[in-house]
């Protein structure tokens, strides 16, 4: 994939400041079985690009090409797919097939991925805790490829690394969600700032609709700062007995250093059937006609 001068000045201003993103994907995708039983729920195919390469694509877009994976047993097909594979592009080299690789072969020229395995799972604080080695004393973003987002301007991590320059704090993208739907996420309450975001001061780990502090949620997608791995080293067990992150950042709250973004596109819950549907729909009524 060739950029011009302009998007490649922008992605290098943005890589100056955070040029790492973790991907845990060592959940089970028990929804999805039997599809999942044996391959992981990152490598369903939306179209014909796998969940987890939309991510990708779009942490490169953010400026972030270190891509770190938290990994799980029976997780070995998204290492094999961020690799080449010499019999295949042997066999379809010259033939017309060849530009169904481009996308990816561009993420694997561009992009330098590295792997660390979560041993038990114990919640998504415990899984970006697990990265900290593949990560190290700096900003990084964070993508759930479960949650499926698209804009046809900047990413939702593009936009979210603009906010992160602003504030040089934690940045969570949060978006408005039925109230009967709160119990599904973390959710956050605050005070508006000018800018129309939201300094964070109280974030709930799926609460009922009582408990609820506003119908406010938190989707899959983080920038962190790096004193959240000392917070989560002592950060209790929480909801389900899971090491959550939502009780991480909530130390970070107290002091003001937790901006919510509502961001500027769509997301798809793909970790639900029914999203995972709507995804698929929604990306053959625009794009579809690009494979032809």
């Amino acid at each position: 994939m060739q950029t011009n001068d302009a998007e490649q000045s922008r992605m290098r201003g943005r890589s100056g400041l955070i040029g790492k993103c973790l991907f845990p994907v060592a959940g089970y995708g028990t929804r999805f079985l039997p599809a999942t039983k044996a391959q992981p729920k990152e490598m369903l195919p939306v179209l014909t690009k796998p969940l987890i390469q939309y991510g990708v694509e779009e942490a490169l877009d953010a400026g972030m090409n270190t891509i770190a994976f938290v990994t799980g047993r029976n997780k070995r097909a998204i290492e094999d797919h961020f690799d080449i594979t010499y019999e295949l592009e042997d066999q379809i080299s010259g033939t017309h097939k060849e530009r169904y690789l481009q996308s990816i072969r561009s993420l694997i020229d561009q992009c330098t991925f590295t792997y660390v395995r979560q041993t038990q799972m114990k919640g998504l604080g415990d899984a970006v805790l697990t990265g900290e080695p593949l990560i190290g004393n700096q900003p990084f973003g964070v993508i759930l490829a479960d949650d499926l987002c698209y804009h046809d301007g900047d990413g939702i991590l593009a936009q979210m690394a603009d906010i992160y320059a602003r504030y040089r704090c934690s940045v969570v993208a949060i978006e408005e969600v039925p109230a009967d739907e709160v119990s599904k996420y973390g959710v956050i309450d605050g005070q508006l700032m000018p800018d129309g975001n939201i300094r964070i001061s109280n974030m709930v780990e799926k609460p009922s609709p009582e408990e609820a502090p506003s119908n406010l949620a938190v989707i899959g997608r983080y920038i962190l700062t790096p004193d959240i791995f000392r917070i989560l080293r002592t950060t209790p067990a929480g909801k389900g007995g899971e090491v959550q992150l939502t009780d991480a950042l909530m130390q970070q709250a107290k002091e003001g250093r937790v901006i919510g973004y509502r961001f500027k596109g769509r997301r798809f819950d793909c970790g639900s059937i029914e999203g995972f549907v709507e995804a698929t729909n929604f990306f053959f009524s625009s794009m579809g006609s690009e494979r032809s």
